[in-house]
Order: C-alpha cells, then structure tokens, then sequence
C-alpha cells in the first residue's frame, strides 16, 4: 500500500492531468477564468488532504517558475517530488505519532474496567457469555456472529447485517481473531477490544480503518466447522 506521501503526490499529478480530458470532453468550451480557476481548486484540494499548511506566496512562485519558459525552476519533477513526499511522510509520522500515544492511553484506561482481561499480547476480552461447547484451535475452520467498531462506536463490518454467519480458518485472518477464539468455548460471546499491532497496524483497512486503529468486536462462535470445510464468508483479513 502506498504511504499517504505517495498518494498525495500522485493525486495532484492526476488532478492536473485529468483537467484536459474533462474539458475537452465538455459541450461548451470553458472560459478562460474558468479554466485556469479550476486548476487552482483541484490543486487546492490536493493540498488541503495533507494536513499541513503553506506559504502560498512560495507555492504560487514555484508555479510561476515551472510555467515560464525562460526561467529555471529551484527544483526539478524528480527532486521536487522527493522534497514532497518527504515532507508529507514527516507530517504522517507526527499524526501517528499522536495516534500511537492515544492508542496506548486508551488501552490503559479499558484494561482497569471490570471484567476485561487481558492476555500476553495486549488483546483484551470481556466474557459477555460462556460457551459450553468446544474450544477451537488455530487448524480449526469456525462459523461465527460478529460486528466491528472503531472505540467511538463507528461500525464498520457486521456478519449480522449482511445476514450471513462468516465461515473461516483461524489461522488465516488477524492475529487478533486467531488468539481470541481460541480462548471461547462454542455457544460463547466475547467482546474483543483489539490493539491496532493485533489488526490492520500503520495501514488500516478498507477505508474505514484508519491507521493505529484500535478495534471492538463482539464475536459469538457458533460452531467448529467439520475438518476440510471450505471457507465461505469470512471477516477482513
């Protein structure tokens, strides 16, 4: 996956590639002001995602620079992405930096709530009811209940809600899931309050994970599938 540096350089390089195809696709020639306002805009827009904030005398001095022929821009493409991307990868360490402080002081405060446990690797689980059943282990295929949320409560994946129970091997998906519900007995329910390094770590997932995100699923183990049962739904790996 491309660190967030990257995809911020090859945004603006496609914003301002994709202009041309647009208006030449149009019924109508565009203005002048028009056009030109519209470079700016989605140059704008680039720039906003990042964060970080600009001297727009400077950045509009280096657009003049690039643009006149007779003068020599400070940088050239290759050395200017370098000093971007640099840049922008110190800004994304700092946010992360923040992230990982506040991950840490999250987890503190949940471990000292009744009822949480928590195991060697920093996993933490609550018994909302115990199961009867057998424990799985991590050869085993499992067929379980669950919904994902961010700790604000943003739901971001649910078995419920798609009204089909994921079926998967448990050696196959988060290091988090593969160590939890071998600790749940068949007919169980557990609240799993999982460390981002146990997830989706410096990367986050699907759009809705953001980077040194800590999870809370709620998981009830329906059944230990039958040896070499082939997968059928099964939650984010």
């Amino acid at each position: 996956m491309k660190t967030l540096a990257m995809k911020i350089v090859v945004s603006i390089i496609f914003s301002l590639c994709l202009i041309p195809a647009l208006f030449s696709q149009a019924a109508d020639a565009p203005s002048s002001h028009d056009v030109n306002y519209a470079f700016g805009v989605l140059v704008g827009q680039s720039l906003a995602t990042t964060g970080m904030t600009y001297d727009l005398d400077v950045v509009i001095q280096g657009l003049r620079d690039q643009l006149d022929k007779t003068k020599k821009p400070l940088f050239d493409a290759e050395k200017a992405k370098q000093i971007v991307t640099q840049a922008l990868q110190i800004a994304q360490d700092k946010v992360n930096a923040v992230q990982i402080e506040k991950e840490k002081g999250y987890l503190k405060g949940h471990s000292q709530v009744k009822g949480v446990v928590t195991t060697a690797s920093g996993l933490q689980y609550e018994i909302l009811k115990s199961g009867t059943g057998t424990k799985p282990t991590a050869a085993d295929t499992v067929k379980v209940n669950y919904v994902g949320t961010l700790v604000d409560g943003t739901e971001f994946d649910s078995s419920i809600k798609r009204g089909e129970p994921a079926v998967f091997q448990l050696a196959q998906v988060i290091p988090a899931w593969t160590e939890g519900i071998q600790l749940m007995a068949v007919g169980g329910k557990f609240r799993f309050t999982v460390p981002s390094n146990l997830a989706y770590g410096a990367q986050g997932a699907g759009g809705v994970i953001p980077p040194f995100a800590t999870l809370v699923f709620e998981v009830d183990l329906l059944s230990i599938e039958p040896a070499g049962s082939a997968p059928e739904t099964a939650p984010p790996q």
